[in-house]
């Protein structure tokens, strides 16, 4: 049996015991559940009872809690969980500077990485000229990207952002939906308007739009055009067709970036055709100043359940073994019987 050992904390006078038990011991509720040691409070005295190991986890969670109330940082529940999980991973940088990492602030809202992977994903655009981010729903992949055109534009690192979809039918067809073609396609060009709208004021965002400074646009409008000076982002990239992902990535002009996000789970392209998405890491492998960034269930931020349902479906679908697509019928066709 691994003999047990104490180990105690003191924080200092300077920090609010509140502020890193939380109201309630909320937060202190929180650790405990976090850790195998257990975890007691007295004063401003933090004792760890439990094997050396477990301790050692405890005493690096709240050194990284300390560090960020000194930062003016406010600790939650969701800091704790995601600090825990990156110091469990051992991913070489800490939680405190991970959680910390601002893109951009506005009306009190910050943008940050939440997890280990998107920060060397905000890292990757940084570093490198065309950057792809795949991973399922909820992981930040587009948000970041746009956080971070904000953040070149706002930088005068380009001139203007460029913002653009694949319009694919996901089920529904473009020709029923009502009104002109800008109304039909409006839709799918819509949740990156909504974005945008977190992150610029609102009475901003019409005067960029009218004068190009941000352009929101469906894919075959990049078509014939060199991009300079210019941060693009192609969103639903899994939705490309190899050909028409050629096509955008040829479009890179001088002094501009690009980043590609997408979800190769979650491909809506009819009758069985290839994903650009899919394809392009293979063809691309080797190239200089291209990055892929990885992201996976661990990296959503939206809900919890969100997480659980991504791996859910992963199990689901490896369960299944897998699917000749050149079996289905088109979109519109009926299987023959």
């Amino acid at each position: 049996m691994t003999p047990r050992a104490s180990t105690k904390i003191v924080v200092p006078g300077s920090v609010s015991m509140v502020s890193l038990v939380g109201s309630g011991d909320a937060l202190l509720k929180r650790i405990e559940r976090n850790l195998t040691s257990d975890v007691h409070v007295r004063g401003n005295e933090i004792t760890l009872s439990g094997r050396a190991a477990d301790n050692a986890l405890g005493i690096r969670l709240f050194e990284e809690l300390l560090s960020l109330l000194a930062k003016g940082e406010p600790l939650t529940e969701d800091v704790v969980d995601r600090s825990v999980a990156m110091l469990r991973s051992d991913g070489g940088e800490r939680p405190a500077d991970v959680l910390s990492l601002d893109i951009l602030s506005r009306r009190g809202r910050t943008i940050r990485p939440k997890t280990l992977n998107q920060k060397r994903y905000v890292d990757a655009i940084d570093q490198h000229t065309i950057v792809f981010s795949i991973g399922p729903a909820g992981t930040g992949k587009t948000y970041l990207a746009m956080a971070k055109a904000v953040q070149a534009l706002q930088a005068k690192q380009v001139n203007r952002i460029i913002l653009t979809r694949p319009a694919v039918e996901a089920g529904e067809r473009l020709g029923y939906l009502p009104g002109t073609l800008f109304d039909k396609i409006d839709p799918y060009l819509r949740p990156l308007y909504d974005a945008l709208h977190d992150m610029l004021d609102p009475e901003s965002l019409p005067r960029l739009t009218q004068a190009g400074t941000i352009e929101v646009a469906p894919l075959a409008y990049m078509r014939g055009r060199t991009l300079n000076d210019a941060f693009i982002v192609l969103d639903e990239a899994q939705n490309t067709t190899p050909e028409q992902m050629k096509m955008f990535l040829t479009r890179l002009g001088f002094g501009s970036r690009i980043v590609v996000t997408g979800d190769v789970t979650q491909v809506d392209l009819p009758g069985g055709q290839k994903s650009g998405l899919r394809v392009v890491r293979e063809i691309l492998d080797g190239v200089q100043d291209v990055h892929f960034s990885l992201l996976t269930s661990h990296d959503v931020v939206r809900h919890r359940l969100v997480g659980d349902i991504v791996d859910a479906y992963a199990r689901w679908d490896a369960a299944q073994g897998p699917v000749d697509v050149s079996a289905r019928p088109a979109r519109g066709q009926r299987a023959r019987r």
